[in-house]
C-alpha cells in the first residue's frame, strides 16, 4: 500500500502534486475511477492522489467527498497525509481540512503552508501574495465561481473551519527547527487544530517540515503540493529507486555574461560539483594537454555519483586566467582560430570521456557555438534533432547518430541571456529528464 495519500480538490492539482512526487523518484498514482480502486491496484505506488472535484460545490458536499476519499485510502502504512488546496485559497479548504481532522482523529493537527515559491505564491506576515500582490487585490479575488475576499490565510480557515486556528510567522521561524517545533507543540497544547505558516522560499518549507517531524505531533499537510512533497521526501523512502540521471555542463566561453551565469548556477543548483580547466595547460604541449584532460575527467568522475549537476568550466571566465594567444600563434605558426580550436577540442574530449565512463549522465549543457561544434564532432554525431526553444538563442534537442545517440542537450550562445539563463537551461533539462 501507498505510504503517502493526497486528497486534492481538483484533478489538475492532484496531477501537479503527483508530478512533484514523481520527480523525487516516487511512484505516484492518480485515482480516476474510485470504484476500481483496491489494495491490489495501488500496491506498487508510493503515493496515491485522489481528486474530489470539490472546489466549486457546497461546503458540506465538499466535506463529505473529502471524508469518503480519505476513508477509502487510509491504512496503517500511510505515514504522510496531504490535503491539496488551491494555491490561491479558492474553494472549500476549511471544511475539507475539517473532514481530514474528523476522520484521522483528535491526535492529528493540520499544518497549512499554502505557498508555491516557484509559481510566485508566498505567505508573509500571514498574507498570501501572488507575484508580490496581496491575493485580495488580484483578479482571483473576483473569480465568479470561487471568489476570495481576504489575503489573510488564517482568516480564510477561520471563516470555513469549526476548529481553532493559529498561525506562525517568519519571526517565529528564525531560531531553527527545534524552536519552531516547540512552538508547534505549544499551540497544539493550547487546542489549535489548524496551524498556518509563513513561507517565502523552499528553505522555509524544508524548515517547517523538519520542525513538524521534530515535534513528534501527528500531522497532515495542507498546501498546494510543495509542502507535502517536502515532507514526503524527508519521511518516505521510495519503494523502487529509479535510475538517477545527471547533467554535465561544459562551458568554454570567456564572455563576462557567462561568468555571472555560471556563478548563478553554482549558487542555485544543489548538489553541484565544478572543476575548472586550466586552459593554458591545453596549449603548452601535448603531454600537458593530455594530463589536464585526464585530471579534469578523473575529478568529475570521482564526484559524479554524489551530485546531480556536474560542470566543467574553462578558467578563462575570470580575467586573471585569460591567455595571450600571440606566443602560441607565433610558436606554432598558426592562426588564433587554430589555437582556440585546440581548447574547444580538449573540452569536447573531456565531455566524451566523462559520458563514456558515467552512463547516468543523460543531459548535456554546452555554452558557446565553437565548443558545441567540437562536441558534436568528437561524439561523431550526425546532428541535433531540435525539440524546443528554452530561451532566445538557447535550443533543446537530442543528438542523432554517433556515440551518444538520443542524448539530450541544451546549447546556448555564451553571451546570450540574463544572469539566470544557464540556471534556466539546466532546470529545463531536469524537467525533461525528471530529475
Amino acid at each position: 500500500m501507498a505510504q503517502c495519500i493526497v486528497i486534492a480538490d481538483d484533478l489538475t492539482g492532484a496531477n501537479a502534486t503527483g508530478v512533484l512526487l514523481t520527480k523525487m523518484n516516487y511512484q505516484a498514482y492518480t485515482v480516476m475511477n474510485p470504484a476500481a480502486v483496491s489494495p491490489e491496484t495501488i500496491e506498487g505506488s508510493d503515493c496515491v492522489l485522489y481528486p474530489t472535484d470539490s472546489r466549486g460545490i457546497s461546503p458540506e458536499e465538499a466535506y463529505q467527498r473529502t471524508y469518503d476519499a480519505v476513508k477509502l485510502l487510509a491504512s496503517p502504512e500511510v505515514v504522510v497525509y496531504g490535503k491539496r488546496i488551491d494555491s490561491t485559497l479558492r474553494g472549500n479548504l476549511g471544511r475539507e481540512t475539517d473532514a481530514m481532522l474528523d476522520f484521522l482523529g483528535e491526535e492529528y493537527i493540520a499544518l497549512a503552508a499554502p505557498c508555491f515559491p516557484t509559481s510566485g505564491r508566498i505567505v508573509s506576515g500571514g498574507y498570501l501574495l501572488v507575484d508580490g500582490i496581496p491575493l485580495h487585490k488580484t483578479n482571483i479575488a473576483i473569480d465568479p465561481k470561487t471568489p476570495v475576499h481576504t489575503s489573510d490565510v488564517a482568516e480564510v480557515f477561520r471563516q470555513q473551519s469549526r476548529y481553532p486556528v493559529a498561525s506562525l510567522k517568519l519571526g517565529d521561524m528564525m531560531d531553527g527547527k527545534h524552536a519552531l517545533a516547540d512552538k508547534i507543540n505549544a499551540l497544539a497544547a493550547e487546542g489549535a487544530r489548524i496551524i498556518t505558516f509563513d513561507c517565502v522560499t523552499q528553505e522555509d518549507l524544508d524548515l517547517i517540515a523538519d520542525a513538524a517531524i521534530t515535534s513528534k505531533q501527528k500531522f497532515f499537510c495542507v498546501d498546494p503540493g510543495v509542502f507535502t512533497a517536502s515532507c514526503a521526501r524527508k519521511i518516505i523512502k521510495p519503494k523502487e529507486k529509479k535510475e538517477k540521471h545527471r547533467i554535465l555542463a561544459v562551458v568554454g566561453s570567456v564572455n563576462p555574461n557567462t561568468t555571472a551565469q555560471m556563478e548563478e548556477l553554482w549558487l542555485n543548483q544543489h548538489p553541484i560539483y565544478n572543476v575548472f580547466v586550466e586552459t593554458k595547460k591545453l596549449l603548452e604541449s601535448e603531454e600537458e594537454r593530455e594530463a589536464e584532460i585526464s585530471r579534469v575527467t578523473a575529478a568529475i568522475l570521482e564526484k559524479a555519483l554524489l551530485n546531480t549537476v556536474l560542470t566543467v568550466t574553462g578558467d578563462g571566465i575570470y580575467p586573471k586566467n585569460r591567455i595571450d594567444f600571440g606566443p602560441y600563434m607565433e610558436r606554432d605558426h598558426c592562426s588564433m582560430d587554430e589555437v582556440t580550436e585546440r581548447i574547444n577540442r580538449s573540452l569536447a574530449e573531456i565531455a566524451w570521456r566523462i559520458l563514456h565512463a558515467e552512463p547516468s549522465i543523460q543531459g548535456l549543457y554546452s555554452s558557446g557555438g565553437d565548443v558545441t561544434q567540437s562536441i558534436f564532432q568528437r561524439f561523431s554525431a550526425a546532428g541535433l534533432m531540435l525539440r524546443d526553444e528554452v530561451l532566445p538563442l538557447a535550443a533543446y534537442g537530442q543528438f542523432f547518430g554517433g556515440d551518444f545517440d538520443g542524448l539530450s542537450i541544451v546549447t546556448k550562445g555564451g553571451s546570450q541571456g540574463g544572469p539566470n539563463a544557464i540556471n534556466v537551461c539546466v532546470n529545463y533539462l531536469k524537467e525533461k529528464l525528471y530529475i
